[in-house]
């Protein structure tokens, strides 16, 4: 199956109309820098939180690189949710002098 995906600057783009971002990095990452909005479920934990991904809807997947987050949409559509990889990641979006939080979620 391929694998939907977008680009930071695609995000950037959508990002001031709300749209549902999921970052599957660890918290200590999530709380170094994330982009504004992302809601934090670590990739081993996707299977036991799916509940929690919104469905009937486009969720955009992020991770640091774009890496973990390939294969949690990956994981997802095969289970019927429609999901898309942000490739590059939260670095990419850090680089590009995007606005990032900072702190506990």
């Amino acid at each position: 199956m391929d694998v939907p995906v977008i680009d930071i600057d695609e995000l950037a783009r959508l990002q001031p109309s709300g749209v549902a971002l999921i970052d599957v990095r660890e918290p200590d990452e999530f709380e170094q820098f994330r982009v504004p909005g992302a809601v934090l479920i670590p990739m081993a934990d996707v299977p036991e939180r799916i509940e929690e991904i919104p469905e009937g809807e486009l969720v955009y997947v992020i991770c640091l690189t774009g890496a973990r987050s390939e294969r949690v949409v990956d994981y997802l559509n095969r289970q019927g949710y429609d999901t898309v990889n942000v490739a590059g990641g939260t670095k990419a979006w850090l680089e590009a002098g995007h606005p990032v939080e900072h702190g506990p979620a």
